[in-house]
């Protein structure tokens, strides 16, 4: 049996992209994610999700990870809420891959529902599951986590060399972030284009300037 799992990476940041993976595993390579210690991204070191992102993608029957940019998310803001948005890119990548059943990390209150809009959007034809925390309860939705934080996180590495700066987690709660925020604006009278500028955070910061 082909088992899909499916989860993001940074959806809550005011700064960067938001990375929804999905991966593909036989049934039986769960035995290989729990020997390697597969769990959720979360749970582990930015050098062991390294290195478990780089067994999980040579085990992978397939897997697909969508980037969505701060502009995309800014626009689609603002003719939709958030969790419509989760349920458009879970479905893009649910669309892109093949499995019998699926597990996904529900971004709705309701499970079920969030389900069930992610299959008429995706149209696919396989069990689809969504869970909270399945991140915790599934491998290969913990493995999943895995491969979308790695590229979440790398691609904030590659912003800070593009433009040789310092921008920590690129989360609200981060100081540096704030920091890095704040003194941007100070210097160029806007905010960065990698940041997400419809955050209620971008906007407090540029709204002090005002």
């Amino acid at each position: 049996m082909l088992l899909l799992g499916v989860d993001e990476a940074g959806k809550g940041p005011v700064i960067g992209s938001m990375f929804v993976a999905g991966l593909v595993v036989e049934e039986e390579q769960l035995f290989d994610l729990a020997a390697w210690g597969v769990k959720d991204s979360k749970q582990l070191s930015a050098g062991r999700r390294k290195v478990l992102s780089r067994k999980i993608t040579d085990a992978a029957v397939d897997l697909y990870i969508l980037e969505v940019a701060p502009q995309v998310i800014d626009e689609l803001r603002q003719v939709m809420t958030m969790n419509e948005i989760m349920v458009r890119c879970f479905a893009q990548v649910l669309a892109r891959l093949r499995a019998d059943r699926a597990f996904l990390d529900a971004a709705d209150v309701d499970e079920a529902r969030f389900a069930e809009r992610v299959r008429v959007q995706s149209g696919a034809s396989m069990q689809i599951l969504a869970e909270h925390k399945a991140d915790q309860r599934h491998s290969v939705v913990s493995a999943a986590s895995i491969l979308a934080k790695v590229r979440r996180d790398e691609s904030i590495r590659e912003i800070e060399a593009a433009y040789g700066c310092q921008i920590g987690s690129g989360y609200p709660s981060d100081p540096q972030t704030i920091e890095f925020l704040k003194s941007w604006l100070k210097a160029r009278g806007e905010l960065p284009p990698f940041a997400r500028h419809s955050w209620a955070t971008a906007q407090n910061i540029k709204a002090s300037f005002i």
